[in-house]
């Protein structure tokens, strides 16, 4: 029997075994008082791994841009994110709510890049009128897609040479880097590359990485304990989070490499959907498939794959994420589902009258 293959998020993977084991072998201490030493451990490592003086465990991912925020920016203050951005429309509004920071959204094009004039006109002057733009938020990857070097490059000279700090919002982190590695680099060099245009990064453990549960805020040791003041304020004082910590660890020191396989995955499904009339295929660029539906069919399309043992999310457009829980054969069924929904909609036409046509 097919099992579910669940492509809904890269947040649904279960623990591996071997994670299992060292969750259950972690040394545990009390992490408030500062005393776990597996979450000691793990801030060490990813602060080293990305080229930062500290980090900060927390529970998740919207924790850990929020703590960042409100550690770079004042009641008061401004930043700049994109209008699609994850910290600006996908946190409840936690930067304007609990922090008090105004946000200011600007356009984004299809690949998530905002324009650096766009940035540069809405730095407000230093003027009583206005909120103080403090900050630059970016996001890597944005729905997939990687942020290309040179933008990176520009946006934060830009930002710096403004007075602005610059922020990454990072929770697919490993898979930009992943997708950006240069020949013969490893995913850990390429992604303290990408960090390295930033003053603060929130980086996601039970994304790509696999480990049930954490993120960590990486800075500066003066914007940690800025953040640590916040985390406690926002409930995220754990107390034997080693048990957490050690998930986390095991899934740096072993699963960054593997992300090529998600993406391969996910370049599997694009291509077992091309060519169906009522289709358009957006990314496939990481591990996110999205697929546009014509006609209304989205919702129609997501309950017959959940009938066949496939899940998505989405409505008129559908989302697809592959992790380390999906493999070939589930993404050939995937496909299959999908070929079948559009042949028993249009039984009249084939595949082959499908191909080279006109697709939404």
């Amino acid at each position: 029997m097919q099992k579910t293959v669940d492509l809904r998020s890269d947040t649904v993977t279960q623990p591996t075994a071997a994670m299992l084991k060292a969750m259950f072998d972690a040394p545990l201490g009390d992490d408030v008082f500062g005393d776990d030493p597996s979450v000691n451990a793990l801030q060490e490592k990813v602060a080293s791994m990305l080229g930062f003086e500290a980090a900060l465990f927390m529970p998740t991912g919207t924790q850990s841009n929020l703590c960042g925020l409100m550690a770079h920016c004042q009641r008061g203050d401004e930043y700049i994110v994109g209008q699609s951005a994850h910290t600006y429309r996908y946190e409840g509004g936690g930067a304007a709510v609990l922090g008090s920071i105004q946000p200011q959204p600007l356009a984004q094009n299809a690949f998530g890049q905002m324009a650096v004039e766009d940035v540069a006109n809405a730095i407000k002057p230093d003027d009583c009128h206005f909120a103080q733009t403090k900050l630059l938020c970016l996001e890597n990857t944005w729905n997939g897609h990687t942020m290309p070097s040179d933008y990176l490059d520009g946006m934060t000279r830009l930002a710096r040479e403004k007075g602005l700090s610059v922020h990454l919002d990072g929770a697919r982190l490993f898979n930009a880097a992943a997708a950006s590695a240069q020949p013969g680099e490893s995913v850990a060099v390429s992604a303290k590359r990408i960090t390295s245009y930033f003053d603060s990064a929130s980086v996601c453990f039970s994304k790509g990485l696999g480990a049930p549960v954490g993120s960590a805020l990486c800075g500066s040791k003066a914007l940690i304990a800025r953040a640590h003041r916040v985390r406690k304020m926002t409930g995220g004082g754990m107390r034997q989070s080693g048990l957490l910590a050690a998930a986390a660890a095991f899934a740096l020191d072993n699963h960054l490499e593997r992300l090529a396989q998600d993406h391969s995955m996910a370049q599997r499904l694009a291509q077992g959907l091309e060519n169906i009339a009522g289709l358009k295929v957006r990314s496939a660029q990481t591990n996110i498939v999205f697929v546009d539906v014509a006609d209304g069919k989205g919702p129609d399309l997501l309950a017959y794959l959940k009938t066949h043992g496939v899940l998505a999310t989405g409505l008129i457009g559908l989302r697809f994420v592959t992790h380390l829980d999906v493999d070939a054969q589930g993404i050939d069924h995937a496909a299959a589902c999908v070929r079948s929904f559009f042949s028993e909609a249009n039984p009249s036409k084939t595949s082959s009258t499908h191909r080279g046509a006109a697709v939404y």
